[in-house]
């Protein structure tokens, strides 16, 4: 498959992290396969996440296919570049298109990356995930690889002004220990325990953030912030789907 769009893009991302002096912190990429298929299952806080989950495969020197809502690869700018970094759009009324498509990418031994909560959680915790990350993995022989993300929230989220301009922000990705999924896997139990996992890795980093301010508003509740507790933006959820 020919490289043309995705490696610019990736030097041009590099170069806007320096400008903006973002502190990335990447940890766990020996988790990430050398070679071969496999699908990291990723949180979702912010619209930017794809780009620092596929950051957190390059250590690793892979390419990250995700999978993207469709509306996204019908904007004049980003359709293109989502199209030429051979991403995966998912039309949620016909979703087996993409799901076969993201099949036959992890077959031919590409990385194939989901936010298996499939929207941004106001909340700043995991929310409920979706099994499609422990199926395709599965049907797939491939190992799934849990991962997490903290900072990016506060560049932009959901129901908040994008703040593309604030500097020096700490960005934290940590992959963790790989998950073996065999054909007959309780699909079930592979989720609760990817969710746990996907958890935990988030709690990690969210414990260790050097900026942590009481009272910030993207901050979890339980840390003694004022984002939604799950609760309320499940609520949110439901009355504002799209904000």
């Amino acid at each position: 498959m020919a490289e043309i769009v995705y490696p610019p893009v990736i030097g041009l991302a590099r170069t806007l992290f320096r400008v903006m002096d973002y502190r990335i912190d990447v940890a766990g990429t020996e988790h990430i396969p050398r070679t071969g298929g496999a699908v990291i299952a990723c949180n979702h806080v912010s619209y930017l996440d794809f780009i620092f989950c596929g950051l957190g495969a390059r250590p690793a020197k892979r390419l990250v296919r995700f999978m993207a809502k469709e509306s996204i690869f019908r904007n004049a700018v980003a359709g293109p570049l989502m199209r030429g970094m051979h991403h995966i759009p998912v039309d949620r009324s016909a979703g087996q298109a993409s799901y076969a498509e993201a099949l036959a990418k992890l077959r031919a031994g590409e990385v194939v990356g989901i936010f298996p909560e499939a929207t941004i959680s106001r909340s700043f915790t995991v929310k409920e995930i979706k099994s499609g990350a422990a199926r395709l993995a599965a049907e797939a022989g491939v190992p799934l690889v849990p991962m997490a993300l903290w900072g990016t929230q506060r560049l932009w989220t959901k129901g908040r002004p994008r703040d593309m301009g604030l500097r020096h922000v700490p960005l934290s990705i940590l992959a963790g220990e790989p998950i073996a999924v065999p054909a007959d896997a309780d699909l079930d139990a592979v989720t609760t325990d990817l969710r746990a996992r996907m958890a935990e890795l988030l709690d990690r980093l969210q414990k260790g953030y050097p900026d942590a301010e009481p009272g910030a508003w993207w901050l979890p509740a339980h840390l003694g912030g004022t984002a939604p507790t799950p609760e309320e933006a499940a609520e949110l959820d439901r009355r504002k789907p799209e904000d």
